[in-house]
């Protein structure tokens, strides 16, 4: 691996350009939304009963707009009960986002927002020095994991916050996406530094079951269009590359065989198949609910 080459998490202001621009051109949310409105009220179903408030964790939740699609579930099945929302984000940009998403929205009289402008491993290090040991009913980390150091540990610690009856949700790529083939073959070329982990939701299933833990799975069917991708000179392109890669400036600065493989790879039927002229890659994921026992 040259030197030059970066984590594309090293610069956080392009991390958060090129996440916006996967989720416009994936259908991550529209699916993760399907699950919320078609799912999610059965999960959520036993989570407030006798109840005065519901106590929710959101860790690593980005910029809100699916932590409230869920909380509005919660209140339509418990409606009138105080729910407080504590979310664990670091990125001051994408807690502002989340701010300003709350600002405009209807409904939430009865919902209290508090942040933790912190990483779950700061938070789990606060919540054990000031021994604020705090029970949550629904904890949710989603598309997260990739950034723990320790995922073993994260699932003990996460699976200990949860309330008698509590549910922890959590949303991974799928051990079946172009994501998992990407990984396994090129994640050791890559600048991955101790910050981020090349786990798929295979993995975190083999760790539950490990733990004894009780969980149930489901399959989400997403995909994204990279077509840009193999257009020269395109920033969209580029910008998605890094993210595929987790690399900033994969196309500048990894050297020509990698690339060249990558790209090569990235249209193979492993990774992506071809819908009216464009380049789809495999986004699938798994949603696992783990209950507390």
């Amino acid at each position: 691996m040259e030197a030059t080459m970066r984590s594309l998490l090293s610069d956080n202001s392009r991390y958060v350009e090129a996440f916006r621009l996967f989720l416009k051109n994936s259908t991550e949310h529209q699916c993760m939304q399907d699950f919320i409105n078609t799912k999610l009220p059965e999960i959520i179903s036993s989570l407030g009963i006798e109840k005065p408030a519901i106590d929710v964790l959101g860790i690593g939740s980005g910029s809100g707009e699916i932590d409230l699609q869920m909380i509005s579930k919660i209140q339509v099945r418990y409606p009138g009960i105080k729910v407080n929302n504590n979310i664990v984000e670091p990125s001051p940009e994408q807690i502002l986002s989340y701010k300003e998403r709350v600002a405009k929205a209807p409904g939430l009289d009865n919902v209290s927002f508090t942040w933790h402008k912190k990483t779950s491993h700061d938070f789990e290090i606060h919540v054990n020095e000031t021994k604020q040991h705090k029970k949550y009913d629904f904890i949710h980390m989603i598309q997260m994991l990739y950034y723990v150091k320790d995922v073993s540990a994260t699932l003990k610690f996460v699976s200990s916050c949860l309330s008698p009856n509590g549910k922890l949700l959590i949303i991974l790529v799928s051990g079946n996406s172009g994501w998992s083939h990407l990984w396994k073959k090129y994640g050791s070329h890559l600048p991955l530094n101790d910050l981020c982990l090349y786990v798929t939701a295979s993995d975190i299933q083999n760790e539950l079951s490990s733990m004894k833990a009780k969980f149930q799975s489901y399959d989400l069917h997403s995909e994204m269009d990279i077509t840009e991708c193999f257009v020269d000179g395109d920033r969209n392109g580029e910008l998605l590359l890094d993210f595929l890669t987790e690399t900033c400036e994969f196309k500048k600065y990894a050297p020509s065989d990698l690339r060249d493989q990558i790209l090569h790879d990235l249209k193979s039927p492993e990774c992506s198949s071809t819908k009216d002229g464009k380049i789809v890659f495999n986004n699938n994921l798994s949603v696992i609910v783990v209950e507390n026992q």
